[in-house]
């Protein structure tokens, strides 16, 4: 029950009395102080006057402003209201109007009391985390982190600094970490730092391209030279030519192909497949990888003579689990360059979900907290990510569409309908991320989907398999995009 003393306030917008009464009477005897308005531009007039409500409860049909008009004009008058629609008609189109426009959450008539009043104790705690956020600060000024690589604690600071020293030649360099650290940000940072950062960069990542197709996008092909080559082709290498070229998941490599690269950088030369004619290249290699290539070159699946060429300066991504310090930063770093490309408006984080953001694993690493962040940040109804936002997955508060449980409860068509607009609005989430994260959608949720089912089997792709209904090969085939 709210302190008497500083009883939350709470404005009932409806244009039949006894719809106004009996909530009134309702939240009333919990010790809120309700106020009633009779009509949507009275319940407009209202907010605009103040003092402003905590929290305003809206009918949807009313005579003259409905609620969905009434619901814009209050969010224009003030973006941090929180408005909980009231309706006796649970369409898809009711649902996706109110969340669309920034209802916090919206309640099925006629009415379950306890209902009522659990949605009113959880607006009234968004309201409180909200004001909580305060005049909130990002921690990172974009400008200082172009390269897009964000974190202060000890081991980025040690990355860093290798960086720094190798920028100046043109030793090979070997990324490790596991997927979604950063690697490929690391690889373009030595590049655009480097003698070389006029000419092109060119990543190409090995696992993605088929064993019988490598060498010609790498060296390129002659016309004729195989089934399908109707013109000549010039490689990576070729294109590359005075710039830096990195190989992604370079342990992914054929070993017939690993041979070629060696060549190239013991001789700098290479020929194009069904070619005879030796071509000069002069790239500086850098490559990176998530496999163990010391066990790999025991094991004979990696050359070693390759291995000791490319692991001249050896960089290591740590996991985000080991710089949990940096989660904070990399937060504001998301939001802020989201903020600035229009790709969602909520550019804070209240306290408490940035509490539940450091304590989570990361088995995704960077790549899944930047999907999480972009995910929540499009969610959010008010000016600030809030723990509701945050999917249940990472120990948020609602699960990945914000659908109020009240509809899933009401009679089978209000039912699908809800599940049809829960399912559309996490589509858009992971379709809005998709396009975020540089890839095609499809891949992008395929990807996804077998991260965390591999995340919840502990990195059993046989057991991944057997959750998701399909191979244990089709697992592992997705993971390496992962």
């Amino acid at each position: 029950m709210p302190d008497s003393k500083q009883a939350p306030t709470i404005l009932v917008v409806d244009d039949d009395a006894e719809i106004r009464y009996s909530l009134t009477r309702v939240l009333s005897s919990h010790g809120y102080q309700v106020t009633e308005a009779a009509s949507g531009e009275q319940g407009v007039a209202m907010v605009r006057k103040g003092p402003v409500p905590h929290l305003v409860f809206l009918d949807v049909r009313m005579g003259g402003m409905g609620g969905i008009e009434a619901l814009q004009h209050i969010r224009s008058a003030n973006p941090r209201q929180l408005v909980v629609l009231m309706t006796a008609f649970g369409t898809a189109q009711t649902a996706i109007e109110a969340m669309k426009y920034g209802a916090f959450d919206y309640v099925m008539k006629p009415f379950d009391p306890a209902k009522v009043l659990s949605l009113a104790q959880n607006a009234l705690k968004a309201h409180a985390d909200l004001r909580a956020v305060g005049d909130y600060k990002p921690s990172v000024n974009p400008d200082d982190y172009r390269e897009g690589i964000v974190g202060n604690s000890p081991v980025m600071q040690d990355v860093f600094k290798v960086i720094g020293q190798v920028t100046a030649s043109d030793v090979t360099v070997m990324i490790t970490g596991e997927s979604g650290t950063g690697k490929e940000l690391v690889a373009r940072s030595i590049w655009k730092h480097s003698h070389r950062s006029s000419k092109a960069f060119i990543a190409v990542n090995c696992a993605a391209i088929p064993d019988n197709l490598i060498e010609s996008e790498l060296f390129g092909h002659e016309k004729g030279s195989f089934t399908g080559a109707t013109t000549q082709r010039l490689g990576k290498f070729e294109l590359c030519d005075g710039g830096t070229i990195f190989l992604d998941e370079i342990g992914d490599m054929a070993l017939a192909t690993q041979t070629k690269i060696l060549r190239v950088l013991q001789q700098g030369e290479i020929q194009r497949v069904g070619g005879t004619e030796t071509i000069r290249v002069d790239v500086r290699i850098l490559a990176a990888t998530d496999k163990d290539l010391e066990a790999m070159v025991k094991a004979k699946t990696f050359r070693e003579d390759l291995y000791y060429r490319l692991n001249v300066v050896r960089i290591r991504m740590p996991a985000l689990r080991e710089r949990t310090e940096d989660i904070p930063q990399i937060v504001d770093f998301c939001l802020q360059n989201l903020v600035k490309q229009r790709k969602a408006r909520v550019g804070k984080v209240a306290p408490e979900a940035m509490a539940v953001l450091v304590r989570h694993p990361w088995p995704g690493n960077v790549r899944e907290l930047e999907n999480v962040v972009y995910r929540s940040a499009v969610i959010a109804q008010g000016d600030a990510i809030l723990v509701k936002d945050l999917p249940v997955e990472i120990g948020g508060g609602s699960a990945a569409a914000p659908m109020p449980a009240a509809v899933m409860e009401e009679s089978s068509a209000s039912a699908a309908a809800a599940a049809v607009v829960d399912i559309t609005a996490a589509l858009d989430a992971v379709y809005a991320a998709a396009k975020i994260s540089g890839g095609g959608a499809l891949e992008f949720v395929e990807r996804e989907v077998v991260t965390r089912a591999l995340a919840e089997a502990g990195g059993d792709a046989a057991a991944a398999a057997k959750i998701l209904g399909i191979t244990k090969a089709a697992v592992q085939k997705r993971a390496k995009g992962a």
